[in-house]
């Protein structure tokens, strides 16, 4: 198990780090001046590197700060380095490193220790992230490839689309039939509504007949209480004897027609009530239709908002389709690239390999030339060897014929000088000069007889 540390790193060290990664392209000089470009720089691309798919908001200004500043745009530098900071903050806490302030990004200490110690703690992290993805790598293994994620989206979008197609063929053909009930509905609406406004008025008609017929049964109720009362008078005038009974039958008669009146007009009345009744019953039944057909309406507003929900579903179905085939494209710019960049490996490796033929083919033929030549020369130098060591035979043979020719001259030099003396007892001293030049006409006779044979010798050596 890979356990996480803050070792302090030399800047070679983290430079090479850095660019072995692909993090930044920086030097040990650069690290050991460091500005605050090259540490912006580092950790941009160091959060890029961790996230290559991010969306990165450093440089955008987030509503809150549109509504507090006066001028945005003047601050926008600003924002994205406090939001770089921000984020720096929270990625040392989240390694739980502490001592980096903003000044360590805004103006970094002369003296790199302090760069050095925070860009050694991501160093270490990184060290540590990749120890851990390297465990991870068997898990990763089997887990299945953006390939039969690939088949499985493209499987997933032919099938809706397909449905969506079917959908689309089922609404097209049953659009002539909603349009026909849409038509319906509206012609039904209306109806309903000159209907509600019949049944209001026929409902405000009969409160009148009510109220009429109300009136008319408190005028029948007085009629019979009055008729009551003039049978009782009657009843009482009958039993009385009249002095005039003109007078009486006159005032019954009155009575009578009154009567009678009464009764026609309650008739009248009775009649009327009936009528509105039976206009009642009229309207009753009629919205009784009316509310059948409203119940088949909302059972045709019921279907249209049913086709309206599974309208909205198809727009849903397609958002989500439009969204996987985004996502479908990304990875085939993803497979794309990888594949651009495994044929660029590819190329680099054929002519890596190419150029590696070509010079094995140079140093193979550089090779069969040297060897030439070097067999060339070793029969060269084993016909020199022989030539040498029969030289040599000849040189030693040489050098003994000149040995005993050296012998065989000082024993005759010995006899010379012998004679010499015996010549110089035997003649005068006094004739010295005439001496002198016989003993270097022996000399030259010695050395005469001495050169000869060895000029013969050395013919050889040459």
């Amino acid at each position: 198990m890979a356990n996480f540390s803050f070792p302090e790193l030399s800047a070679a060290e983290i430079a090479g780090a850095l660019q072995e990664e692909g993090i930044a392209n920086v030097s040990a000089a650069d690290l050991a001046k460091p500005s605050a470009e090259l540490l912006f720089g580092i950790f941009s691309n160091l959060f890029a590197y961790f996230d290559p798919f991010r969306n990165d908001p450093d440089s955008q200004i987030g509503f809150e700060a549109l509504t507090v500043l006066e001028d945005p745009s003047q601050h926008a530098d600003s924002i994205r380095v406090l939001n770089l900071y921000q984020k720096i903050k929270e990625f040392f806490a989240s390694i739980q490193y502490h001592g980096f302030i903003l000044r360590d990004l805004l103006r970094p200490d002369p003296k790199p220790k302090r760069t050095l110690q925070h860009l050694s703690a991501v160093v270490n992290f990184i060290y540590y992230r990749n120890e851990k993805l390297q465990l991870l790598k068997p898990i990763l293994d089997e887990v299945p490839s953006s390939e039969d994620r690939k088949i499985e989206l493209t499987s997933r979008i032919s099938e809706l689309q397909t449905a969506i197609q079917d959908h689309e063929m089922e609404a097209r053909m049953e659009e002539p039939v909603v349009l026909q009930l849409d038509a319906e509905v509206r012609d039904l609406e209306q109806t309903i509504q000159n209907y509600n406004k019949q049944q209001m008025s026929l409902k405000t008609h009969a409160k009148e007949l009510k109220e009429m017929i109300d009136a008319i049964n408190n005028q029948i109720s007085q009629a019979d209480f009055k008729l009551m009362n003039e049978a009782q008078e009657i009843s009482k005038l009958s039993a009385q004897v009249v002095q005039s009974p003109d007078k009486l039958q006159m005032a019954l008669e009155e009575k009578k027609s009154a009567k009678a009146d009464a009764k026609n007009l309650e008739k009248l009345t009775t009649q009327k009530v009936l009528e509105k009744i039976a206009a009642l019953e009229l309207y009753t039944k009629a919205h009784e239709k009316l509310c059948k057909h409203l119940e088949k309406m909302q059972a045709l507003q019921e279907q249209v908002n049913k086709n309206k929900a599974l309208e909205k579903e198809v727009k849903t179905i397609k958002v989500k389709l439009s969204d996987e085939n985004v996502s479908v494209m990304t990875l085939e710019a993803k497979l794309v690239e990888k594949q651009g960049k495994v044929q660029q490996a590819e190329e680099m490796l054929k002519m890596a390999e190419k150029e590696r033929d070509e010079t094995l083919i140079e140093e193979n033929k550089k090779l069969n030339d040297l060897k030439s030549q070097y067999e060339k020369k070793l029969k060269l130098l084993v016909l020199i060897e022989k030539e040498a060591e029969a030289m040599v035979s000849e040189g030693g043979r040489l050098l003994q014929e000149a040995e005993s020719v050296r012998q065989s001259g000082i024993a005759m030099q010995q006899q010379l000088l012998t004679k010499g003396e015996k010549i110089v007892q035997a003649f005068d001293y006094n004739d010295k000069n005439d001496i002198d030049r016989f003993l270097q006409k022996v000399d030259e006779l010695e050395n005469s007889s001495l050169v000869e044979p060895l000029g013969k010798s050395g013919s050889h050596l040459y």
